[in-house]
């Protein structure tokens, strides 16, 4: 009998078994039946061209327009040209060597084949070199393309589609089956569900679409109650150890912070922050992930919650992913308590506390002092980067832990700072700028608490932001650097964004008429050559050393500098209310949640901010309508909505996290909602009941299976 578990080589061959292990990480049946089809195309029906990606592996049902074979000219030899089309566009492809004779025997105008290979541009024509090609006639005994439905299977440079297909019908010939079906029967009976092993043989070998339908929704349905099962096990098993128990005070350093605000609180910010009030004075350990809109007020919140904690004889400490946002946290903390942060320390407020700043960067007196308030209990607040949670940082009494910009953390940092209590869990909240879509939240962060700041605080000016199509409207670039000196004219000042530094090598590409991206350095020579040349213009990235950086910054926050050229290292935490205006350079580089976040840093202050989106890329593509999208909108939630359809899932799970490929194969974030939420129900009540899933071994075994080691983890820790 073979299960799940056996290894492919003794079933396909050591060649094959390499092939689809190296390719795509397939080493078991299990693997492969679980590899499912990406989509299906219909025997005789044409791939749309139009919808292919640059960079994209694609395979594509096409017809041969023409195909000819020609003398190179830079070099010795003969290349074999085709195009081919799907009846409205094209598609060219380029053979050398002894693929050229092959395609130019085999590629005769008017048939109709698979191909495979990657999306480059050459010429302005999409274009596939030495793509893989199987022929679609109806002599091809034993092929899996003898069906109706030809199964798509992401594939690799390693293994095709169609032998990928042909390895799957020669082990489906051989399979007994799964076994007993981990699903119980009263459970599939309730949720309409077929067999586990008639949903894998109908969803490699359909025979309609409507069998395609309800395979899929069974093995979406594993999938979502594997994530959520793992999720349930993990908020039960949160409260095993207690949280500290964080009262509020009455007349506390809480209420006198309060009592000197200049401004009143959006309603949501006192909604939330009753949330987390309410949570910390619990002893089962808060976990909560707080998301709103860039400027949106969760550093307010999250400092309420820290001075909670200070009232109750605890410590709070916040963590931020770079030593720029650490430095900036720490001073716009320590400005926002004035007198409060100063304990011990003349003119301090009776009720004071302090906040210490701890980053990898400090020297030995600053670090000796700053360990020292950490561990006496001096310091109520810690701020820093991951610099706090090593081994010989020591806390006197950690009550809550504040991540911020969650996304940009390891979840082994994560994990490591949450557990700093010896008998205790600190209560954690976890911060993003980056809003997120219901079904993420459920499947990602579903041991989670999750509240949201959609409404942005009184005062917050306008940003206007506008694409500029260096390509169509080259004097727009013009227009965008003079708009810049008047900014700087009436006092203001700018950032400039680009996607790499430049003292490093440019990443190489295949594509003759792709140029590298833009750097700082390079951006940074030439407006002070030209365009901007008599303005004070500085540079800002990750690896200048940590004292350089923080100068520029305060010499960027003091209107010392006029022009500020970096790289992302800005992109969250950075407040200069008097900047203005940021020019994003080679803005079809970023996705859509980072071009929102660096946008949040203009229009901090009493003045419009204004963002330029500038980018080569021509109008009609995918890239441009994710910029003009950007454009059209300042609603951080809509765009997170088309970011998760434009980045179609592949690294929701774990891949995000790990740099490895995503547990979820059939579930959709955007299309099963209703599944996912079906079974986080489903799945909190088996582990109430069952909390190890002891009485459950079958779906025990699906979550094991289905999760992988890297994902798992992941749910684990975060």
């Amino acid at each position: 009998m073979i299960s799940f578990d056996d290894k492919l080589q003794p079933l396909l061959g050591k060649k094959t078994a390499d092939a689809l292990e190296t390719g795509l990480g397939l080493t078991t049946v299990g693997d492969l039946l679980r590899h499912y089809p990406r989509r299906y195309d219909e025997r005789g029906k044409l791939t749309d061209i139009r919808s292919l990606e640059i960079d994209e592996h694609v395979t594509v049902q096409a017809e041969v327009r023409k195909c000819q074979k020609r003398q190179m000219k830079a070099r010795r030899g003969q290349m074999t040209e085709a195009v081919i089309t799907d009846g409205t566009s094209e598609l060219h492809l380029v053979f050398f060597g002894k693929p050229a004779f092959v395609a130019e025997q085999q590629l005769l105008p008017g048939t109709r084949a698979l191909f495979a290979g990657k999306v480059g541009r050459y010429r302005q024509n999409l274009q596939l070199v030495h793509p893989a090609f199987e022929v679609l006639t109806a002599e091809q005994d034993g092929s899996s393309f003898l069906q109706a439905f030809l199964p798509v299977y992401p594939a690799s440079q390693h293994i095709n589609t169609w032998n990928i297909a042909n390895c799957v019908k020669q082990l489906l010939e051989v399979w007994d089956g799964p076994g007993e079906d981990p699903l119980p029967a009263d459970f599939r009976s309730e949720q309409g569900l077929i067999g586990l092993e008639e949903a894998l043989r109908a969803i490699h070998r359909p025979d309609s679409w409507a069998q395609i339908a309800v395979a899929q929704q069974r093995l979406k349905w594993d999938e979502a109650l594997a994530v959520q099962l793992a999720l349930a096990q993990r908020r039960k098993a949160s409260t095993a150890r207690p949280a500290p128990s964080c009262a509020r005070r009455s007349g506390g350093i809480l209420d006198a912070f309060d009592a000197r605000l200049p401004f009143t609180l959006t309603a949501g910010q006192v909604e939330v922050g009753e949330q987390i009030s309410t949570d910390l004075e619990s002893v089962v350990p808060m976990n909560r992930l707080l998301q709103g809109e860039v400027g949106s007020g969760k550093t307010m919140v999250a400092l309420r919650a820290m001075l909670q904690a200070v009232d109750a004889g605890r410590q709070a400490a916040m963590l931020a992913p770079t030593e720029v946002l650490a430095a900036q946290h720490a001073r716009s903390l320590s400005e926002m308590l004035g007198d409060l942060a100063r304990a011990g320390q003349l003119g301090g407020a009776e009720d004071a506390t302090r906040v210490t700043l701890l980053t990898g960067s400090m020297n030995t007196a600053q670090r000796r002092q700053a360990l020292l308030d950490i561990v006496t209990g001096e310091a109520g607040i810690v701020v820093g980067t991951h610099a706090i949670i090593q081994e010989k940082v020591e806390f006197h009494s950690l009550g809550l832990v504040v991540v911020d910009e969650q996304h940009r953390f390891g979840v082994e940092q994560r994990a490591a700072l949450s557990a700093r209590g010896e008998r205790e869990n600190p209560h954690v909240l976890v911060m993003t700028a980056t809003p997120i879509p219901r079904t993420v939240a459920m499947t990602v962060y579903g041991d989670l608490e999750v509240s949201a700041l959609r409404e942005l605080p009184g005062g917050r000016s306008p940003i206007k932001t506008s694409v500029v199509p260096v390509r169509e409207k080259p004097t727009w670039l013009d227009r965008a650097f003079a708009r810049v000196r008047e900014e700087v004219a009436a006092g203001h000042q700018a950032y400039f964004v680009c996607p790499r530094i430049g003292d490093e090598e440019p990443a190489k590409t295949d594509d003759e008429d792709k140029r590298p991206a833009l750097s700082v350095i390079d951006v940074a020579t030439m407006l002070a050559q030209g365009p901007l040349r008599g303005l004070r213009i500085e540079i800002l990235h990750g690896r200048m050393p940590p004292d350089e950086k923080d100068a520029v910054m305060r010499a960027f926050a003091a209107n010392e500098v006029h022009v500020l050229v970096a790289t992302t290292v800005i992109e969250v935490g950075v407040n200069v209310p008097n900047a203005t205006v940021m020019a994003i350079m080679d803005a079809d580089r970023f996705g859509v949640s980072q071009l929102h976040q660096l946008r949040g840093r203009v229009g901090r202050g009493s003045a419009p901010g204004l963002c330029l989106l500038v980018t080569e890329m021509p109008e009609m593509t995918a890239t441009m309508e994710r910029l003009r999208a950007v454009e059209s909108t300042l609603d951080g939630f809509e765009l997170a909505q088309l970011d998760l359809e434009l980045r179609r899932e592949g690294d929701i799970l774990g891949a995000a996290q790990s740099g490895r490929r995503s547990g979820l194969k059939m579930l959709s974030l955007l299309r099963d909602e209703d599944v996912i939420a079906d079974a986080r129900t489903a799945a909190q009540q088996v582990v109430d009941a069952d909390p190890d899933l002891e009485e459950h071994p079958g779906l025990a075994r699906m979550v094991a299976t289905l999760l992988t080691e890297e994902s798992a983890g992941f749910l684990e820790k975060a």
